[in-house]
C-alpha cells in the first residue's frame, strides 16, 4: 500500500499551472495513509458544532478552503487529520496554530499569501505526512520541519536560497518539489539536502545554469526543466546512479559531453526536447534500460546509424517505446530505417516537418 501512495505522489511531482487539491479524494486513500499510524482513531460521529467557523467538517477532516480567511482558524479539534485551507488570504503562520493536533496527516496551506512561519509552528507533529506550501510569498524554507514528512512541496513562492541542513531531519521524505521560485546554483549552499533520501526532486522553472551536483544521491526522478542550463558534461550527474527519470526540456542545452549518461545506467525516460542540441547526444545506446528518449524542438540535422541502439547484437538493450525527432532540421529521408531496429514499431518513433519560424 505504501508503494501505491508513492506512485500517486510521484504522479504529481511535474510542475503545473496551480490546481487546488481535492481533499476527498485524497481521503479515499484513507486507509493507506493511516496505516504508519500507532494510534486507533476513534470512528464515532463527528459533532458539527466543533467544527470551526467558515469550515465544514467530517470525522477527521476540516475542510475551510476559499473562505477569504487571513489567519488559520481557531479550536480545530484535536483529533483532525487532514486541514484544507487552500485559496484564502492567510499571510502568517503563527506559532500556536496548529498546537495540540498531533494527529495531524496532512495540511494543505496552497495559494495564500503566507510569507513568514514560526519556526515552532510545526512542533509535535510526529505523524504530519503532507504539507504542502505552493503558491505563496516564503523566500526560504521553514525551519523545524516535522520529522516524518514524506511530502513536501514549495512549487511557485519566493525562495531564493536553501540554507544547509535545510531539510535535517527529514530521513523519510520521498517526494520534494521546488520548482517555480527564483532558485539559482549559487543559492543552494553545500549541504542543502544533508540526510535526505528523496526519490523525487523538482526544480523545473528557477534560475539554474547547471544541472545541481549536490542533491541526494538516492533520487530516481529530476524534474530541471525550463531552466537556463547550456551543457550537459561528465560530472552532472555521477552522483545520481539511482536516477530513472530526467527532465531538462525547455533550457538552452547546447551540447551533452561524450560519457555524461554512463553514471546514470538505470535510466528510463530522458527529456532534452526544446533545447539547442545540433546532433544525438553520444550514448545512447549504451543505456540497457532507456525506453523513452525526447528530442523533438532541437537543431538536429543528422542522425547516425548507432545513435540509438547497440552497435553489437550482443549487447542487450530494452527496446524503446518512444524516439521523439520533430520539429528538427534533419530530413527524415536521409536517416537509415535500421537505425530505429531497436524500437518497438514504428509508431514509437516520430518524426516531422521541419518549418524555420
Amino acid at each position: 500500500m505504501k508503494v501505491l501512495l508513492l506512485f500517486c505522489l510521484l504522479t504529481l511531482g511535474s510542475s503545473k499551472p496551480y490546481q487546488p487539491i481535492n481533499i476527498m479524494d485524497l481521503m479515499k486513500s484513507y486507509d493507506i495513509m493511516m496505516a504508519d499510524s500507532d494510534e486507533d482513531e476513534d470512528d464515532d460521529d463527528y459533532d458539527d458544532e466543533d467544527c470551526p467557523a467558515h469550515c465544514r467538517c467530517s470525522p477527521g477532516v476540516v475542510q475551510c478552503s476559499d473562505q477569504g480567511l487571513i489567519s488559520v482558524p481557531e479550536k480545530i479539534p484535536e483529533d483532525t487529520v487532514m486541514i484544507d485551507l487552500q485559496n484564502n488570504d492567510i499571510t502568517e503562520i503563527q506559532e500556536d496554530d496548529f498546537k495540540g493536533l498531533n494527529k495531524l496527516y496532512g495540511l494543505f496551506l496552497n495559494n495564500n499569501k503566507i510569507s513568514k512561519i514560526h519556526p515552532k509552528a510545526f512542533r509535535n507533529m510526529d505523524h504530519l505526512r503532507l504539507l504542502y506550501l505552493s503558491y505563496n510569498l516564503l523566500t526560504e524554507i521553514p525551519a523545524n520541519l516535522p520529522p516524518n514528512i514524506i511530502e513536501l512541496r514549495f512549487h511557485e513562492n519566493n525562495i531564493n536560497r536553501i540554507q544547509k541542513d535545510a531539510f535535517k531531519g527529514l530521513r523519510k521524505l520521498h517526494v520534494l518539489e521546488l520548482g517555480a521560485n527564483p532558485l539559482a546554483n549559487s543559492g543552494m549552499e553545500l549541504g542543502s539536502f544533508n540526510g535526505l533520501s528523496t526519490l523525487y526532486i523538482g526544480i523545473a522553472e528557477a534560475k539554474l545554469t547547471e544541472v545541481p551536483k549536490d542533491l541526494p544521491a538516492s533520487i530516481t526522478e529530476l524534474s530541471l526543466d525550463y531552466n537556463k542550463i547550456s551543457k550537459v558534461e561528465v560530472e552532472d550527474l555521477m552522483r545520481y546512479k539511482n536516477l530513472k527519470r530526467l527532465g531538462l526540456g525547455f533550457n538552452q542545452i547546447r551540447s551533452v559531453e561524450n560519457g555524461s549518461f554512463t553514471s546514470i545506467p538505470n535510466i528510463h525516460e530522458i527529456h532534452l526536447n526544446h533545447n539547442r542540441l545540433k546532433k544525438v547526444p553520444p550514448g545512447l545506446g549504451s543505456l540497457r534500460f532507456l525506453q523513452a528518449i525526447f528530442l523533438h524542438g532541437n537543431k538536429i540535422s543528422n542522425v547516425g546509424f548507432n545513435d540509438f541502439c547497440p552497435k553489437s547484437v550482443s549487447i542487450k538493450k530494452n527496446p524503446y517505446s518512444a524516439i521523439s525527432l520533430f520539429a528538427n532540421p534533419v530530413k527524415y529521408w536521409n536517416i537509415q530505417p535500421a537505425t530505429f531496429r531497436c524500437v518497438i514499431s514504428r509508431r514509437g518513433v516520430q518524426l516531422g516537418n521541419f518549418r524555420k519560424k
